[in-house]
């Protein structure tokens, strides 16, 4: 497969939308032009890569209307790949193109538009809110995601270390002195299996919990160095 194989089918297609169509000028691929409109021009490519972004990037020096062109690839992988391009192409402001090389149809995927990317109120709000009942800076930037600490681990510690420290307890002496207010929520999923329940509202360590309690001494002692996270909202996963 050659890059040129690809130029014939996107000639015909734009010729066919009354552009006059030239490849290979300057360093660009195809140029395509309709009267006093901005010149289209399409990257070729055998196939998705960074270089062919950094390309189209680059020609969007010359016009707003810059096209990637590739291959088009079936099967699952190659509509996961298409899917993730599509959406990095719309992100850049870039057009995408796929040709099928066997009949040479050229499907058009988007056209080059600038992107305006719509925020989830949600999830921000989730990431602040982690953000700030996190305590201290636990966590390496980069690290992978195994192994992380998160504000519910750390609320699970501290239930762990007041347990530790006063034996069974009832959930709200424990959400009273720990400021960690679902705390009986944390004990009764138990997603460590740190806990016990004991009686009605009333919990203590399990033997894994026995256990956390030298593991994670590290830990439980950067939580009693920092100040007592503030009260936050109700939080039911890890």
């Amino acid at each position: 497969m050659k890059e040129t194989d690809l130029y014939l089918p996107v000639k015909r297609l734009l010729e066919g939308q009354g552009y006059t169509v030239k490849g290979e000028i300057g360093a660009v691929d195809v140029v395509a032009m309709r009267g006093d409109e901005e010149p289209v021009i399409v990257e070729l490519k055998t196939g998705f890569s960074l270089s062919l972004f950094h390309q189209a990037i680059q020609r969007q020096a010359l016009t707003d209307a810059v096209y990637v062109a590739v291959p088009h690839s079936g099967g699952r992988a190659g509509l996961k790949a298409l899917s993730q391009n599509r959406a990095m192409c719309r992100r850049l402001g870039l057009g995408l193109m796929t040709v099928r090389l066997a009949d040479g149809l050229v499907e058009l995927h988007c056209d080059p538009e600038p992107y305006r990317p719509r925020q989830s109120k949600p999830r921000k709000t989730r990431l602040l809110r982690e953000f700030a009942r996190l305590v201290g800076d636990p966590n390496r930037g980069g690290a992978t995601r195994r192994g992380v600490v998160t504000a519910y681990r750390q609320d699970a510690l501290l239930c762990l270390k007041l347990l530790s420290d006063v034996g069974p307890a009832k959930a709200a002496h424990v959400a009273k002195q720990t400021n960690v207010i679902h705390a009986r929520r944390l004990m009764a999923d138990n997603h460590y299996g740190w806990f016990e329940r004991v009686q009605t509202g009333i919990y203590a360590l399990s033997p894994k919990g026995c256990g956390a309690v030298e593991e994670y001494a590290a830990e439980l002692a950067n939580l009693a160095g920092n100040p007592a996270p503030l009260p936050a909202t109700l939080e039911t996963s890890p």
